[in-house]
This record gives C-alpha cells, sequence and structure tokens, in this order.
C-alpha cells in the first residue's frame, strides 16, 4: 500500500529503513545538553516507527545560543545515551548543527554575531558583524562539533543554512552588506558555508552522512529560490552533501516554514521544485505532511525523496507502524493549530493540543496505561473533548465507562468552531476521540440531560464532570480591563456573540461590523473573517497590546492578517473598550483616555471569556467518592488543558 514511502535509501553510507524523516524541530525539553525527556520523546516516535529524525539545532559556538548545545565534549555522553536507547528500534540519527546568527544572544546573553550589523526581524539591538577571523573561528567550531556528533553514535550531521539563521544571513544579498570576501557577488556570499561544509567533511569519517538544510526566504528580495537552488548545486558538485533539507520562509513572515490548517497539505511543494531542481542527493521536503498517504503521493511527484512528518508525530508517536498495520484511522490527527508545539516553545516548552503526554512519555503515554484488576463503574457527564479524553483513557485502563451528552452529537463546542472559515480541521480531533471511544466500547448516551439526582441514581464509582462553557449573553459581557464601566445597548441594536455568528442563518451583518476581542484566542480571528468573507467592513476592537496575542506565538496571525488586509476593508484598534452600542454604530474609547470614537457598525460581535457549566459538579461535591471536573467546566479555555485535563483526571482513577 505504501510501496515508496516504506522503502529503504541510502544517504551517504547510511541506510534509512523508510522515506519518513523528524527533521529538526525545537522542544525545549533539554538545555545544554540531551536529558531523559529529550530521549523518551524521541524514543517514542523511534517505536513508531520513523526511519531518520534529525535532533533540534545544537549550538556551535557561545556567540550563539538557544536550547541544545554541542560546543564542548560535555555533550558527547548525552548524546551517546540517546543514541543507545534509539539502536533497537532500527531508527537513524543525525544532529543539526545551528548557529542563529542575529536571532539569538551569545552564551552570556551578549550581543550575537551575524552577517553585518543590520537587526533581525525581532531583534532589540543590531548584531555584531564578524570578522574573518571569527568566520575561521566558527568554521573550526563547526568541525568540532561534527566530530563530537560521530564520537556520540550518530550517523550524520545536518548544517543549518537555511530559515533566516546564520548562513541565511550571508547568502542574502539584501541582510549581506559585507565589502570583503564574504560580502558583494554569490561566490562571495556563500564561501562561509562551503569553508565550513568542508571543515566537517575533513574532520568525519567517510561513511559519516553530511548534509543541509537550506530555504529561500518569504521575501524572494531577500532570498531567493534560484538562488538557494544554485547554492545546493554548488555544494552537491563538490561532493560536500549527502543530501538536502529542502524548506521555505524566515523571520520576515515565520509562519510560511510551519503553517497552520489555513493550509493544504503540500504548500510548500512549489518551492521545493525549484530549490530542488537538478539536485541528484536525496531531498528532504516538508509542508504540513501528516499521513502515510500524503507522504506517498508526495513521493509519486518526483519533487522529494524522503518526507517530512513532525506535526504528525508529535500528535501521534506511532503513526507508521498504525499506518503500516492498517490502522490508519486509529492515527490520532495533527490539527495544524501550532497551539502546543511552536507556540509552547516560544513560550518555553514545547507541547500539543492533541496529545498530552508530549515531553512527558516516560509518564504520560499510552505505553504507560496499565489495566486495572478493579474495574470501576465511570461516568463522564459531557461529550467535548475533555470528556471524550477522560473516557478513551479510562476505557484503556479497564473501567465500564458510560458517557453521556446532553446534545444530539459529540463533539462540545468544536462542532461550533469548526464551522468557521479554515478552522474545519480542528473538528478532526473530536472525530478520532469519538471513533475510539467507540471503538473501545464505551456506553455513550446521546440527547441525555442528567442532574445531580440522575447521576446519583448510576451509582458510579467514578464521575467525570465535563460540561463544559457557554458564552455570556451580550448583555452580560464584562470587559476585563474595565469591569465596572457599563456597556450601554439600544434596543435595536443588533449585538450578537461569537455563537450567535456561526449559528445565524439569516446572515444580515450589514455593510460594516466590529468585533470586540476581550480574550486574544483564534475565536475571534474566525469572527472577523466570517464577515469579511461576506463582504463586511471590520473594526477589530481589543483590550490588549496587539491583534489576538494568545495566538502570536504559532504564526497564525500573521496569514490571518495577510487575508484580511487582502481581502478587505479591515481595522485593528488595540488597548481600547467598548462604551456604547447603537443601531448601525458603537462607541469606542481608549483604555487610559475619555475621548470617545464613534464607528459604523450594523452588527458588532462580543467575544469575551465564556461561562462555566459546572452546576452539576457544584451539586455532586461530597456526594461522590470520586468526583473531577475538567476543561471548560472547570475554567473556560481551549482544546490543549481540555484534553490534558481529562487524561489527567482518568489516570487518577483509584
Amino acid at each position: 500500500m505504501y510501496e515508496r514511502v516504506l522503502s529503504p535509501i541510502r544517504i551517504g553510507a547510511v541506510e534509512i529503513p523508510n522515506r519518513i524523516v523528524r527533521t529538526a524541530h525545537a522542544t525545549s525539553f533539554s538545555r545544554e545538553y540531551i536529558n531523559d525527556d529529550l530521549i523518551a520523546y524521541h524514543l517514542e516516535r523511534a517505536k513508531g516507527g520513523a526511519g531518520l529524525s534529525i535532533i533540534e539545532g545544537a549550538s556551535v559556538h557561545h556567540s550563539s545560543t538557544f536550547a541544545l548545545s554541542v560546543r564542548d565534549d560535555g555533550a558527547i555522553a548525552p548524546m551517546r545515551r540517546l543514541v543507545e536507547a534509539i539502536a533497537p528500534t532500527g531508527m537513524k540519527l543525525f544532529q543539526q548543527l545551528w548557529h542563529g546568527g542575529y536571532t539569538d544572544p551569545s552564551a552570556s546573553g551578549g550581543l550575537p554575531w551575524a552577517a553585518s550589523a543590520l537587526p533581525g526581524r525581532y531583534a532589540v539591538a543590531p548584531p555584531v558583524p564578524m570578522t574573518t577571523d571569527q568566520i575561521g573561528e566558527l568554521v573550526e567550531a563547526y568541525a568540532k562539533a561534527a566530530v563530537r556528533v560521530e564520537e556520540a553514535g550518530m550517523q550524520g550531521a545536518e548544517i543549518l543554512a537555511g530559515n533566516g539563521y546564520l548562513f541565511s544571513q550571508f547568502f542574502s544579498p539584501v541582510l549581506n552588506r559585507r565589502t570583503d570576501i564574504y560580502g558583494g557577488g554569490f561566490e562571495n556570499r556563500i564561501r562561509f558555508l562551503l569553508e565550513a561544509l568542508r571543515a566537517v567533511r575533513a574532520a568525519t569519517s567517510p561513511g559519516f552522512a553530511l548534509g543541509m538544510r537550506i530555504g529561500d526566504s518569504s521575501d524572494q528580495r531577500i532570498l531567493s529560490a534560484r538562488e538557494t537552488n544554485a547554492i545546493a548545486l554548488r555544494a552537491q558538485a563538490e561532493g560536500l552533501i549527502d543530501f538536502v533539507n529542502i524548506t521555505h520562509g524566515d523571520y520576515y513572515f515565520h509562519v510560511d516554514r510551519y503553517a497552520g490548517m489555513d493550509q493544504p497539505v503540500g504548500y510548500q511543494l512549489p518551492f521545493s521544485e525549484d530549490i530542488g531542481k537538478d539536485v541528484t542527493v536525496p531531498r528532504i521536503i516538508v509542508g504540513r505532511y501528516a499521513t502515510l498517504d500524503d507522504a506517498e503521493q508526495a513521493l509519486k511527484t518526483g519533487a522529494a525523496d524522503l518526507i517530512n512528518i513532525v506535526r504528525g508525530m508529535i500528535a501521534d508517536p506511532m503513526l507508521v507502524v498504525k499506518s503500516r498495520e492498517g490502522r490508519g484511522h486509529e492515527v490520532r490527527p495533527c490539527i495544524g493549530c501550532n497551539q502546543g508545539c511552536i507556540g509552547g516553545v516560544f513560550s518555553g516548552r514545547m507541547g500539543c493540543a492533541v496529545n498530552p503526554a508530549v515531553g512527558r512519555e516516560a509518564s504520560l503515554s499510552d505505553d504507560t496505561i496499565v489495566k486495572t484488576n478493579n474495574s470501576r463503574r465511570v461516568l463522564v457527564v459531557g461529550g467535548g473533548v475533555a470528556g471524550m479524553e477522560a473516557a478513551r483513557v479510562a476505557l484503556l485502563q479497564g473501567h465500564r465507562v458510560t458517557l453521556v451528552e446532553a446534545m444530539a452529537d459529540l463533539g462540545g463546542l468544536l462542532n461550533y468552531a469548526r464551522r468557521m472559515p479554515k478552522l474545519h480541521a480542528i473538528g478532526d480531533i473530536a472525530i478520532w476521540l469519538e471513533n475510539e471511544i467507540y471503538r473501545l466500547g464505551a456506553d455513550v448516551r446521546l440527547s441525555t440531560y442528567m442532574d445531580a439526582a440522575d447521576v446519583l441514581a448510576e451509582h458510579p464509582d467514578v464521575v467525570i464532570v465535563a460540561t463544559g462553557s457557554q458564552p455570556a449573553e451580550a448583555h452580560e459581557f464584562v470587559q476585563t480591563a474595565s469591569p465596572a464601566a457599563q456597556v450601554r445597548i439600544a434596543p435595536d441594536a443588533r449585538v450578537l456573540t461569537s455563537l450567535d455568528l456561526i449559528t445565524d442563518r439569516e446572515k444580515a451583518y450589514g455593510d460594516t461590523a466590529i468585533v470586540v476581542d476581550d480574550v486574544g484566542h483564534y475565536e475571534a480571528i474566525g469572527c472577523c473573517e466570517m464577515l469579511i468573507e461576506r463582504g463586511v467592513k471590520v473594526t477589530y476592537v481589543t483590550r490588549h497590546l496587539m491583534f489576538a496575542p494568545a495566538m502570536e506565538a504559532t504564526g497564525r496571525t500573521q496569514s490571518a492578517l495577510q487575508r484580511f488586509h487582502k481581502a478587505g476593508d479591515f481595522r485593528i484598534v488595540t488597548q481600547a473598550e467598548l462604551v456604547s452600542v447603537g443601531k448601525g454604530r458603537a462607541e469606542i474609547k481608549p483604555l487610559f483616555g475619555a475621548r470617545t470614537e464613534t464607528i459604523d457598525a450594523d452588527t458588532v460581535v462580543i467575544v469575551g471569556y465564556r461561562q462555566s457549566q459546572n452546576e452539576l459538579w457544584l451539586a455532586l461535591r461530597s456526594r461522590v467518592a470520586q468526583l473531577h471536573v475538567v476543561g471548560d467546566a472547570l475554567s473556560a479555555r481551549d482544546i490543549q488543558p481540555a484534553i490534558r485535563e481529562g487524561h489527567l483526571a482518568a489516570r487518577s482513577i483509584t
């Protein structure tokens, strides 16, 4: 079925058992040296059938640091522990060698080194332009780092030469403003990379695989696909590389590197084809591939030899094994939200919205769930993602599980959220959870409302309350930044909640609208997009310092804003509050000012914090031996804490 995907391939002297690669991605599980959490994370995916994993970028020099380091010999023993743990699985290991240039500070917290003094996209100060001596120092650092990687037993290394990091800065005719032998013409701008590759080749054995991750800029004026292809061909012609890992995008539009659910599978393929033209060493490509079917189709295009599946195997480590065994329907889907993975790294530690075991595999992976010898009668009230995850884990433990849901369908608020533009994939996790609990034998009762008496009549040993939340009515809206303010709403004003907007069949929004975002998550983005797609002029008003700040780390705000400004008349007003709403208009004012502004608004959509539906939990306290409240019923948030809390509640059954 997966003839191409499951076939082996050689990278240099290293045979990779299949074509699925987990390319380097930051986790922040380890600081400086590889630790137990990082080993457990990669081991789980090795057991799951990945052919090759390229370990997240490790700093080669003190002038730029992020998480891992191969700057000294102290890195060797921890790397060797990873190698020894992975070896029985057959998955091969390469290490990415990294220097961020102007993107990251030095180990001492000082200024980073870069090609020129031009600051990076998110810089707070200009970097230090490297001297020729410092370039030579870094060339030597790359070689020494590769020697340490080989000594630890890894089979290869990858030099990160894309995504806007150090080598990309040297390649760019815009960012590289040097006047010496490392600046100016094409040959000078690629000189540093070639010197580093030659040094690594000379320092390592002939059987050690060496490649590079390389890609163009989001802005082709900064670095084009044509020049990127020329760099790859030059390194190939000199015999310096055994593979090319093709990427696209940089910090000038960083979501290009890891697009969310708004982009289709294979969205990077046009860039991959241009960059990989005439490249004959194995080519790895990326582009939201998350199933073996997607990977098989990509290989059929001829644009790639190996397919990168990172987020898909974050969501389900066993993706390859399950698919190979004909159990593809059991693969937990990546929904492309970027909240736990990309957003988690930028917030301090990677996680996953749909898989609470990420980063805690040693204690929370499904492999650690033990069948009980004392089966309990578990009643889960609420069929959203929190309740279904609780039911799934309890079933895996061998408990007798009944799940009751007041609505006619499982899925909770995701049944509404998935109807927003560019958000359909969020429903995939609800579908998977539903399939799993039925497969595992849950007693599911739909259209069944339960109060405390109904629950007690079931004589459960354990009750997990997952009754979710609902938006507050418009007249109950309390602005977080100004809770004492009373918003005056005229009787003939059209004021909706986000749920009203999604379920409104009339769709008579008029020509203008205001979306008031008190939360800062994706909900308001979806509301804006629904209106913009219908030709409505939208003003986004928020108490926050910026547009949808809770989503900024995911990159999805960038792609949303790009769509909004391209599609229609869209305005952002930050650090503001709503004063009043009348027919066809609304008044707002600055949080720290008194002067009001009247804005045309045929419709006002209020996105506020939802109200937890926790009455059942309150009524059952002290009346049930084991009682848990999870997800929005505890506090209205999003799917990541909901699934995690459902999982942990089931784990805690005694």
